[in-house]
């Protein structure tokens, strides 16, 4: 190959990274059902993989897998959220969107991923399906921390979103128990997070009308 191709692929595969970089700053417009802490606004799905980061930084070492591979969980939550740049963010408590989830973000995962030189394209591709099959530890734990951020957003707007939705504390402690598979730790102290939750009044224990059976 002379100079003159080599230098033409390079240009063409740099100008795939680019498109790919420019079409991802889409996912600072993707709203989520969280508020941020102070109240001010709904958080997008940019801020939300940041502050994921941050907290595998932090908290790694209460990963239940002692020799965590840390920067491929940095590497999952960076690109976790991706998909939804096409498909929309899927609310957690929400039965019927979770319905063609999978199918919705798979369809993305081809368009977005695929924009990308096909060996960097298909590295980025594997890092999301391993978050999402949660087979790995590092995948266990990045879904570990996915959880507990908004829970964690929830616990401090005094159950903002839960109030919002009327999502009540049964469902709270089934969806969130994952937590666990990934760190022991922060399930026991999610767990305190939501039980206190309810007796402050932020999250109801379950509906009324179960209540009254």
């Amino acid at each position: 190959m002379d100079k003159n191709m080599r230098e033409t692929n390079g240009m063409e595969m740099l100008e795939k990274q680019i498109a790919f970089i420019v079409e991802v700053d889409k996912l600072k417009h993707i709203l989520r059902r969280t508020i941020l802490m102070d109240k001010s606004r709904r958080e997008n799905d940019a801020e939300h993989s940041w502050h994921l980061v941050l907290m595998a930084m932090v908290l790694g070492p209460y990963a239940n897998e002692p020799e965590l591979d840390t920067l491929r969980v940095i590497q999952m939550l960076i690109v976790h959220d991706l998909v939804e740049i096409d498909a929309g963010d899927t609310f957690v408590y929400d039965d019927a969107g979770h319905s063609d989830k999978a199918e919705r973000e798979e369809k993305a995962a081809q368009r977005l991923f695929g924009m990308l030189p096909l060996e960097q394209g298909d590295w980025i591709y594997r890092l999301w399906k391993e978050f999402e099959d949660k087979e790995t530890a590092e995948a266990k734990f990045a879904g570990a921390l996915d959880r507990l951020h908004p829970l964690l957003h929830n616990y401090h707007t005094q159950g903002h979103s839960w109030r919002e939705y009327g999502i009540t504390g049964d469902r709270v402690l089934a969806v969130n128990r994952r937590i666990e598979d990934g760190s022991r730790p922060l399930w026991a102290y999610a767990e305190r997070l939501i039980r206190d939750a309810m007796d402050q009044g932020y999250l109801a224990a379950e509906r009324e009308e179960e209540t009254a059976k």
